[in-house]
């Protein structure tokens, strides 16, 4: 009965997401369908506006070069009048003097004859008609002012909507979360040589899963990238999930946004097995401190003066409840897990995979200390990071301040603790674990 009621609760889970995503899909389809309508009457009255251009822009050459031809003509037809006035009268003059010459030369006989003759030919030199040029100052032809619009019809008519990029792919493989950063990496379907820069847009949330529509938090631009990888830096390890989308952009217009990621930053939570420690270190949940009385062994003795028993600790307390199955003690846990110069203390939760990062704070005056993961096969008297069950990065202040890496497990087991040793600690040597994020991505 408990199995079917167990298995019926998964079934109503399943759905309630199943559900969930369904109504975020439906509510992203009518989104789109008024965007459509949205953006189909603004590309409409861009591409109306377009046009008027083009046609006011043609008129205006068209008038430029009608006044052309009209100030052409004026001038032809101004310096041909003045011409053909100027012949007339040279003609009208030389007929006169044709008229006399002719007279006088009937007259022969009389004895003006010469003084006339003498005239006449005084006239034939002076006659405009004989100063008067027979070449017309201008042409008739208008052939310079006519125009071939052939290459100009072919480009109109070669219009076309404008190349939109492709829209981009993350690559997820090459991006990387680490140190309040996030590394976004993506690629080009195709090779576009025209490629401007890129438009990366990012927001929280706090949904797994693919990336919502449906969001509290607005998304954050970054314009002008130049390169196919950003670097968003100043973040927070306690952002569980953030969505990423980059475009492409050329020169005149943005192309899609590539398909939105989740990149998830889950805090990797645990706290110190105060079960697990050497009896010289005192073990808080998320700090330990070398005690060189004995300070886990004193706790034990009040804590059975005091008749409550055993040592209480956060896998055994009433506040944790029911454990989480990577949550559990060790098989070989009690006091004397570490014993001699092993002074170790396990962390509670198991880590089976992954990549995980937390943070070691220390006391200024801490002179030794190590910190890394362990196979559950550590022995008693083992140090961390000397043995091939365990790694770590150690801190010998003693003797160096660079922290050195000490050789990590190379058999192969399925689950490891993360640990905290004091392996040479001074009068107050402290360390303090603070969580950071793993990684994870989903599309």
């Amino acid at each position: 009965m408990e199995e079917q009621r167990e298995a019926l609760r998964k079934i109503i889970k399943t759905l309630a997401v199943k559900n969930e995503e369904i109504q975020s899909f439906i509510y992203s389809l009518k989104q789109m369908l008024l965007n459509v309508e949205a953006n189909s009457a603004k590309v409409q009255e861009d591409l109306e506006a377009e046009f008027q251009s083009l046609f006011s822009l043609l008129e205006e050459l068209k008038e430029g070069m009608l006044m052309k031809i009209k100030q052409d003509r004026a001038s032809r037809t101004y310096e041909l009048q003045n011409q053909l006035a100027a012949c007339t009268r040279a003609l009208e003059s030389s007929e006169e003097l044709l008229e006399t010459a002719n007279q006088t030369l009937q007259a022969m006989d009389s004895e003006d004859f010469p003084q006339a003759a003498k005239q006449i030919k005084d006239g034939v030199t002076m006659a405009p008609a004989f100063r008067l040029s027979l070449k017309a100052k201008v042409s008739d032809n208008m052939s310079h002012l006519m125009v071939d619009f052939a290459q100009e019809r072919q480009m109109l008519q070669a219009l076309k909507f404008l190349p939109v990029p492709s829209a981009p792919v993350i690559d997820l493989a090459e991006s990387l979360v680490a140190d309040n950063c996030v590394t976004l990496v993506w690629r080009m379907p195709d090779e576009d040589s025209k490629i401007d820069h890129y438009v990366l847009e990012y927001r929280r949330t706090n949904f797994e899963g693919p990336p919502r529509l449906k969001e509290d938090q607005p998304w954050m631009v970054i314009e002008g990238i130049r390169q196919t990888e950003y670097t968003l830096t100043g973040l927070k390890f306690d952002m569980k999930y953030m969505n990423f989308r980059v475009k492409a952009c050329n020169k005149a217009v943005a192309g899609e946004f590539s398909e939105p990621v989740t990149l998830e930053t889950p805090a990797f939570m645990f706290r110190l097995d105060a079960s697990t420690s050497h009896q010289n270190l005192r073990v808080d949940d998320l700090s330990v401190e070398w005690d060189a009385m004995g300070g886990k062994v004193q706790d034990i003795k009040a804590r059975e003066k005091d008749g409550k028993g055993r040592t209480a600790s956060p896998i055994n307390s009433p506040a944790r409840g029911t454990p989480s199955p990577k949550r559990m003690p060790s098989g070989r846990g009690g006091r004397d897990r570490f014993t001699a110069e092993s002074y170790t203390v396990l962390g509670d939760t198991l880590i089976d995979g992954g990549e995980h990062y937390w943070e070691v704070r220390y006391e200024p005056d801490s002179k030794a200390f190590g910190v890394g993961v362990a196979y559950r096969s550590l022995g008693r008297f083992e140090q961390l990071g000397k043995t091939a069950a365990s790694w770590c990065l150690h801190v010998n202040n003693w003797l160096q301040v660079i922290p050195s890496v000490c050789p990590h497990p190379t058999s192969d087991r399925s689950h490891c603790h993360s640990c905290c040793t004091l392996s040479r600690p001074g009068s107050h040597s402290r360390c303090c674990l603070l969580s950071r994020y793993g990684v994870a991505a989903s599309r």
